[in-house]
Order: structure tokens, then C-alpha cells, then sequence
């Protein structure tokens, strides 16, 4: 799959995120997840931050979860198709789980082993949020489907973009509904609060992104916070 968004560019000044001396860091990859409920600016944002970390001299890799391989984007395809609203709970847990697998095994991995900043518009904490936040499914079953899906393989840091449900669900729905915007506005509560909780129990690396505001605005916030982490 082609990097997103790779039109959008920044218009003011931004945190220098550059690498230290290669002698500190010397190919060592990094795995940078956003997150957020659905309109919240997430995927704008990665794009920025590819644009940014790519002008500072880092390779990265710019994915998206459902998605990232031909295998994968299938599989996304059923995941969001509103035909398919018959889905039971565990199967789409299911489905995203068999996504992220084959997207790291064929391209995080390889990617991070190279030295490369991976920047992914969701990962496994999108499916606590929603299949367990959201659906309700287990808490427990959801972080061992997890486990499995992401082969073991967990995010340097994740920014959850944070923005008011009612804005975001009115944004993510002016060209209509697929199938996981379709479940409404309550859901995406859920959702939101999920994360919220996520966050407080994983401070360190559950980072929080105040997501009013400009994209330029938003994408300052973001690389205030991963100046620390990218150097």
C-alpha cells in the first residue's frame, strides 16, 4: 500500500525530532502508533509526521490498520463493508487480529530490523478500544487476541488524538457510514473512553494529544511529545 496522505504539508516551525549521533542509535527501529476515535485527525496527522520525520533524514514507513498488504486490505475490505453488519463480535476481533499479524510479519518487522520509523494509523490498542471498549467483548480475550495479532511486537509510543465524540462523529460521517461509524455516537463514546483508560493505565507510553484545533496546531502537540522518544 502507498504511504498516506503525502500531500499535506506543516506550515509552521516544529519540535526538531532528528536523530542523535549514529553511534547512540545506530539502526535502531521504532514503532509509533496513533490512535483515536473515528474523525478525530489521526490519519492527517500521520501524514504529517511521516512528511516531518522524513525532511529530518529517518526512513519511515507509513501504514494503516485494517490494511498495509494485499492480504491485509482484503481483509479490511469485509471489516468495513456496511453489507456485512451481520458480523458477529468475535469474528471481526477475529479478522483484525489476522490483518495486523500478516502486516507485521510482512512489513513492521522487516521495516523496524532495517532501522526505519514505522508510523501506523491504528494498531492492537484500536481493538481494545473498540472490540473491547466499544463491542464489549472481554477484556482479557481481546489483550490475548492482541497478543497474538501484533507477534508480540508492541509500539514504542502511541498517540491517542483526542477530540469531543459529537465533533468527530459529525466529521467522520459527512460522506456517509461504514460499517464500525455505523454502530453511532454512543459507541464511539465507548470508545473514546476506552482509550482514556488505556491511557491512564500506560502513561509512558500511552500518550494523550489534545486534537482541537488546526492540523498544524495538532501536529505541534504530537512532536512535542515524540522529540523524546525519536531521539
Amino acid at each position: 500500500m502507498p504511504p498516506v496522505g503525502r500531500g499535506v504539508r506543516r506550515a509552521t516551525p516544529v519540535p526538531d525530532v532528528r536523530e542523535a549521533p549514529a553511534e547512540s542509535t545506530a539502526r535502531r527501529g521504532r514503532l509509533v502508533t496513533l490512535e483515536g476515535i473515528d474523525g478525530c485527525g489521526k490519519s492527517t496527522q500521520a501524514a504529517l509526521l511521516a512528511d516531518h520525520l522524513e525532511a529530518s533524514g529517518h526512513e519511515v514507513v507509513c501504514l494503516r490498520e485494517p490494511g498495509g498488504t494485499a492480504v491485509s486490505e482484503k481483509i479490511r475490505q469485509l471489516l468495513l463493508d456496511p453489507v456485512n453488519d451481520e458480523m458477529a463480535d468475535e469474528c471481526e476481533l477475529l479478522l483484525y487480529e489476522a490483518s495486523r499479524a500478516q502486516l507485521v510479519r510482512q512489513v513492521i518487522e522487516p521495516a523496524l530490523e532495517r532501522g526505519a520509523v514505522v508510523v501506523c494509523d491504528r494498531y492492537f490498542d484500536s481493538t481494545y478500544a473498540y472490540q473491547h471498549g466499544g463491542r464489549g467483548l472481554d477484556r482479557t480475550l481481546v489483550e490475548r487476541c492482541n497478543e497474538l495479532g501484533s507477534c508480540g511486537r508492541r509500539p514504542d509510543v502511541t498517540l491517542v488524538f483526542d477530540l469531543d465524540p459529537t465533533v468527530a462523529f459529525a466529521r467522520a460521517t459527512q460522506g456517509g457510514r461504514d460499517r464500525l461509524e455505523g454502530a453511532g455516537l454512543r459507541f464511539q463514546e465507548r470508545v473514546r473512553a476506552s482509550y482514556l483508560d488505556l491511557a491512564a493505565k500506560e502513561p509512558a507510553r500511552v500518550r494523550v494529544i489534545d486534537a482541537t484545533g488546526s492540523a498544524d496546531e495538532v501536529g505541534r502537540r504530537a512532536l512535542l511529545v515524540l522529540a523524546d522518544v525519536l531521539r
